[in-house]
């Protein structure tokens, strides 16, 4: 299964995206601040950072945060313990992608129903043996 994140809105705050899977949109995504660390590592903050661009190999784990199944990236650089998962505004993540079915201006909305349905299907890729990967643009 290939998810492909692609980012479009860029506010001071937050950025929104569209998620698709093997290239059927999906949901509306929310991250940090998109600090392009792709190009300037160094930039980094702490919580406030949106992931670099890339593509990375997605595991279900257990969150002890959320005491719940949830997709970890993994090997991201820079970071540790990177969920995607449920939340609304810039707050709720601490570098995580957030889903959602609805957007608004730094919000994503309707996330926990969204989230629900995205690890219906991923379970079904994960039973299946399916290697599962995300590729941010």
């Amino acid at each position: 299964m290939k998810l492909k994140l692609v980012r479009d809105t860029f506010t001071g705050i937050t950025t929104i995206g569209k998620l698709y899977i093997n290239g059927v949109f999906e949901c509306y995504t929310l991250e940090d601040k998109d600090r392009y660390l792709e190009i300037h590592p160094h930039d980094k903050i702490d919580h406030v950072s949106a992931i670099p661009r890339g593509i990375y190999k997605v595991e279900l784990r257990y969150s002890p945060h959320f005491k719940a199944i949830t997709p970890h990236l993994i090997d991201v650089n820079g970071f540790a313990y990177v969920l995607i998962h449920w939340g609304n505004y810039a707050k709720d993540t601490d570098g995580c992608i957030l889903v959602g079915k609805t957007k608004g201006e730094n919000f994503i909305g309707n996330s926990k129903a969204e989230f629900k349905l995205l690890m219906e299907k991923l379970k079904i890729a994960f039973s299946s043996n399916e290697e599962v990967t995300i590729e941010i643009y």
